[in-house]
């Protein structure tokens, strides 16, 4: 999905009624930390401002610790830890004096004030009637806390708009970036652009959400990636020695823009590998690992622990750049914060118990943490520590809804366009990436309906063996690939979006799920009790799939509401059509589900004879419905034969399992080829049933399905072949590592097809529209796996494995690759991806098998219907396969039985 940024103006965020909304309340233990959080407020307040001290019994603070104060304000009324009338009491006062603030140059608030007196001082408390100027990162952070205040307690909002008003905000603004104030020794002022990368576009969100555009400092760039603990790590390339100001790296920038905002886009795939870091760490070293800014309880008071700064790794700094390692510790905030944005990660988790109940025995609140070295309890007590504490159960209350509406700032305000179901199935190369995306600021949300699994049917057990275990590395790679399919699973329900920035769903991306499952569950990456509970749900899930004119499931599903939508995610209560290729893909892993594991052949078959195949298989070809719009608005169905490369073929091969004579469809007679690299790659079949020349692109996707499931025949060799040389060719001439696929890509027009030859020309990277994508082409990573999985002594398929086995986030999944010209990761994960990848590492171990097993089954219900004939639904002539598994002296594949007798 592509996050576009843009000015908004200032509006309320969300109802007061929303920020009331407990979903998820806390339980006695959680109520027990919120409590303690609290009192650290409660013991700190200064009664005269209604300010409350930055660190225990030290009235001083900072704009920052005024927005931690109310945030935490804010959050200890809807967690019932005060009533409305003290909120009232302490807020009223607070804003008087926040009111009457002598500002820098009467222009903004000075970087830090006495708690007590509400004076202008310096960092050590010391009155000036001058100041020491401003903080545009602090000015950020107060400005988010005034719009969570103004939208859950609006009668706020004019008092706060005019504190704003008075403020000349403008003059922290410059070239779209953040600019902070220091007063020079000479006393003159010196504007300096403040924030790195993490607390640079937190700050600007909070700008934003009055009004105020900060372009430059809201984009993630200048960053680079640097490998840490085996993790690359988004870094500031804008470092101390070049700046005079830290490129630190620390958990709370994410945290809090987790919490408040909703991690979204690149910044959630760098929180992630931010936390993936610290676990690794503490896999290397056994060292607990929560690094962020804290004060101390010793000089010098306060420390950033990182886990980059200026070019060393794991640095304990002042602001300064002077290391104090020896006083490095595990946060108690960023464990806190890391346990609830992540809740099911384990290492989170971890990290979490130790710090939990790491509070001070007089009541005055959580200690800011437990030194690595030596570990003591580190026993200062700040209002950031216990602030934002409390930020973070009242987002967990929330039900992990973030406190910032997710419309109020950075976020894309482009509709989806309301004739995205105009572009026609023919013009798709794949059911798993669809274009156009919903859009993250529609407020309505379908109900999440709620569907059983299908009753138990004993204890499956697969009756497949694998050659040899997986390696460590690739457990590691199998686990992430599965990622995807927890963080994407709708547990009421049974199914898994095809891609994570949309709730949608095709047969072929529940295909793809049905197959990660199955190799999940043969590489023991999952129980078996959570292999047989999600195949049940899913089962359930599929019976209850309204069927387009009452035929064949529609082309897309909304994975919420089970109902019929098109590709940009509009419902259409009559669905689009059918697709013979996601049919295809069902088909093929269904039947494979019956195979090695007997036990849901009856729920199976049940699902596969409610549909009826009357017009998707005709006359040896597999055809496809559409529906358009006329000028006169009536909806017509169409039916035409399927010709996309590849995908026919797969498909039909799928169909011919259950029996469908599928000749004029399945791999086989001549191709037209076109010169690639010197190479003849297959461009599209020659025939004379249809004159079609939609999708004249050829990539590598359905060959590599293919061929691990059904294994390399001699026609489609014939093909795989050269599509593979042509691409391990290219390398070789122009150094540009190849896997040519179609691609999710975080950009318009969100799907490209990276092509080995398209509409006439060798690499061209298109849409689904067949317009060229500048700069689009992306290296695949499934194909990456694929390819080494299918030939792993081939030394380009070697070299394309080491170029994208990084290429994941450890809670989302792999991502879909990287761009052929930057080597910048493509930001988006696909159920296709991570399905094709585990099916890689499941062929790797099975002594590369084709993963499609045969059945010896030919008395199920399905069998028996076809012989009955006369079923009124096109099940097929005869009650046997059109294909068989079959093995030369080298490999097994399978074939068409007329290929067979032969």
């Amino acid at each position: 999905m592509q996050f576009l940024f843009y000015i908004p103006t200032p509006v309320l965020s969300q109802n007061s009624n929303s920020c009331s909304n407990i979903t998820a309340p806390l339980t006695s233990e959680e109520q027990t930390y919120a409590r303690a959080a609290w009192q650290y407020f409660v013991k700190n307040y200064q009664p005269a401002t209604g300010f409350t001290n930055s660190t225990g019994g030290y009235p001083s603070g900072t704009l920052w610790d005024m927005g931690n104060y109310l945030m935490a304000l804010n959050a200890a009324r809807w967690l019932n830890l005060t009533d409305q009338a003290d909120f009232d009491s302490r807020l009223n006062k607070f804003l008087t004096t926040l009111n009457t603030l002598k500002l820098f140059e009467d222009a903004l608030p000075n970087k830090v004030y006495n708690a007590a007196t509400a004076q202008m001082v310096d960092y050590g408390n010391n009155p000036l009637e001058r100041g020491i100027g401003w903080s545009a990162l602090d000015v950020g952070r107060i400005l988010a806390a005034f719009d969570v205040i103004r939208t859950c307690h609006p009668q706020y909002n004019e008092w706060l708009k005019g504190i704003v008003a008075k403020w000349q905000v403008a003059r922290s603004l410059k070239d779209g970036q953040l600019f902070g104030a220091t007063v020079l020794p000479e006393n003159k002022t010196l504007l300096v652009q403040e924030g790195r990368l993490g607390y640079e576009e937190y700050a600007a969100r909070g700008y934003q959400l009055w009004g105020f555009s900060a372009s430059k400092a809201i984009a993630l760039e200048p960053f680079k990636l640097v490998e840490i603990n085996g993790v690359q790590i988004p870094i500031d390339t804008r470092d101390f020695q070049s700046t005079n100001a830290n490129n630190y790296v620390v958990s709370e920038s994410y945290i809090l823009d987790g919490i408040e905002f909703g991690l979204q886009g690149e910044l959630a795939d760098f929180a992630a590998r931010v936390l993936d870091v610290q676990k690794r760490r503490f896999d290397t070293t056994g060292q607990l690992t929560a690094v962020t800014e804290d004060n101390i309880d010793q000089a010098p008071y306060f420390l950033y622990n990182t886990v980059y700064a200026n070019g060393v790794n794991w640095a304990t700094i002042t602001d300064g750049n002077q290391p104090y390692p020896q006083f490095r510790s595990i946060s108690t905030k960023a464990a806190f914060g890391w346990h609830y944005l992540f809740p099911d990660n384990a290492y989170a988790q971890k990290v979490f118990d130790v710090v939990k109940d790491l509070r001070s025995p007089d009541d005055g609140g959580y200690y800011a943490g437990i030194y690595e070295e030596s570990k003591q309890p580190n026993k200062a007590l700040t209002g950031n520590t216990n602030g934002l504490i409390l930020e973070i159960l009242y987002y967990k209350a929330r039900g992990n809804h973030p406190l910032i509406a997710s419309g109020s700032a950075s976020v894309s305000n482009s509709k989806p366009s309301e004739n995205a179901s105009s572009v026609t199935p023919a013009n798709q190369p794949n059911s798993i990436v669809k274009t156009a995306i919903a859009t993250p600021t529609d407020n309505s949300k379908p109900t999440e309906v709620t569907i059983a699994p299908i009753p138990p049917v004993g204890s499956p057990s697969s009756n497949l063996k694998l050659d040899r275990p997986l390696t460590v590395i690739e457990r590691r790679y199998a686990e992430a690939a599965w990622r995807y399919f927890q963080a994407n699973y709708h547990s009421k329900n049974g199914l898994i979006d095809d891609r994570s920035d949309f709730k949608g769903a095709t047969l072929w991306g529940l295909g793809n799920y049905l197959a990660a499952l199955h190799a999940a569950r043969s590489l023991d990456i999952i129980t078996p009790k959570e292999f047989d509970g999600r195949t049940r749900h899913l089962l359930a899930a599929l019976t209850k799939l309204p069927l387009f004119a009452g035929e064949l499931p529609s082309r897309s599903y909304d994975t919420r509401s089970l109902q019929p939508v098109d590709y940009g995610g509009n419902p259409i209560p009559e669905g689009n059509g059918w697709s013979a290729l996601d049919l295809g893909r069902m088909l093929a892993a269904l039947y494979n589900l019956k195979t090695c594991y007997p036990e849901y052949t009856v729920a199976v078959d049940k699902i596969v004879l409610d549909w009826s195949y009357l017009r998707v298989v005709r006359e040896g070809i597999l055809s496809s419905a559409t529906v358009t719009k006329e000028q006169d608005g009536r909806y017509l169905t169409r039916v035409n034969p399927e010709i996309r490369l590849g995908y026919e073929e797969y498909a039909a091969r799928a169909f011919q399992l259950w029996g469908f004579n599928l000749e004029r469809s399945a791999v086989g007679g001549e191709y037209q080829t076109a010169l690639v690299e010197g190479v003849k790659v297959p461009i599209q079949r020659h025939r004379t049933d249809t004159n079609s020349k939609v999708n004249q692109y050829t990539v590598s996707n359905p060959f590599v399905l293919y061929a691990l499931e059904f294994g390399l025949d001699p026609q489609m060799r014939s093909l795989f072949e050269p599509i593979f040389q042509a691409q391990a060719e290219r390398y070789r001439r122009t150094d540009t590592l190849t896997a040519s696929a179609t691609t999710l890509i975080d950009r318009k027009p969100y799907t490209v097809h990276s092509t080995i030859t398209g509409q006439g020309s060798p690499w061209a990277a298109l849409g689904d529209d067949g317009q060229a994508v500048p700069k689009g082409r992306l290296v695949s990573t499934a194909i990456a796996f694929a390819y080494h999985a299918l030939l792993p002594e081939n030394k380009y398929s070697q070299e394309l494995l080491q170029g994208t086995t990084d290429l994941y986030n450890p809670l989302a999944g792999f991502y879909e690759g990287f761009y052929e010209t930057t080597g910048k990761t493509a930001i988006g994960f696909t159920s296709d991806t991570n399905s094709i990848i585990l099916q890689s590492l499941l062929y790797s171990v099975t002594n590369r098998q084709p993963l499609i097993r045969p059945t010896t089954t030919t008395n199920s219900l399905w069998w028996q219907a076809v012989t009955e004939g006369n079923s009124g639904r096109g099940l097929p002539s005869t009650a046997t396969q059109q294909t068989k598994l079959i093995s030369d002296s080298s490999r097994s594949y399978w074939v068409s039985d007329r290929e067979n007798t032969h």
